[in-house]
């Protein structure tokens, strides 16, 4: 804990963070959204060590109601992989990945968006690292995605396309863009603080 007091701040507050600059994903963005697709990139992915992981969901404003997950993001630093399920489903390979405790998936609140993806495919979730958990461990009480990155990162990823449809017919540029960022974040905020020692590698989990 005091360890991390001299490297990142606990808090950021929303005047500091808005003069931070904006810094979004550069790699490159495939997009998975047939079988045909799916079967060519799946293969690859299972040599990776590491991935960025995230969800999205398209909005619901009916009370009680909830959609099922759209998409699933996996970044590594140079590329995003995203995965649409409302149009694949969850297949059996990638529900393998998200099953191998040998390969790490950072996220946040990741144990939400394990829940609701067993709505697709029953499957043991392994190899999870929720990076708000390692942010309280030391120290750091801001733990919004958002502020997550200018702390640890020091700068600030946009979330102006959060609240869009995520099951529109075709995604936009700004779509894609903003999922990819949003699961390169979290690949990149876990390498930076596995790179300063904090994180033991024993902070993998399920649901």
């Amino acid at each position: 804990m005091e360890k991390n007091s001299r490297i990142y701040p606990a808090e950021i507050s929303d005047e500091e963070l808005s003069s931070y600059s904006y810094n979004s994903f550069g790699g490159k963005i495939i997009l998975v959204d047939t079988f045909r697709k799916f079967r060519q990139v799946i293969p690859g992915l299972k040599s990776e060590g590491v991935f960025g992981f995230d969800t999205e969901t398209k909005p619901s404003f009916k009370k009680g109601r909830k959609n099922k997950v759209a998409l699933i993001q996996l970044s590594t630093a140079s590329h995003a992989y995203l995965f649409r399920l409302n149009l694949i489903g969850l297949p059996e390979a990638l529900a393998g990945l998200l099953s191998d405790g040998s390969i790490v998936k950072a996220g946040v609140a990741v144990r939400d968006d394990l829940k609701v993806l067993q709505d697709y495919r029953k499957f043991e979730p392994a190899g999870f690292i929720d990076l708000q958990t390692i942010a309280r461990q030391n120290g750091i009480m801001n733990i919004s995605l958002k502020k997550l990155s200018a702390i640890v990162l020091g700068f600030r990823i946009s979330k102006r396309q959060q609240v869009t449809d995520w099951e529109a017919a075709q995604l936009t540029e700004a779509q894609l863009l903003y999922a990819a960022t949003d699961a390169w974040i979290c690949h990149e905020i876990y390498r930076e603080l596995s790179g300063n020692g904090l994180l033991s590698g024993k902070e993998t989990t399920g649901i």
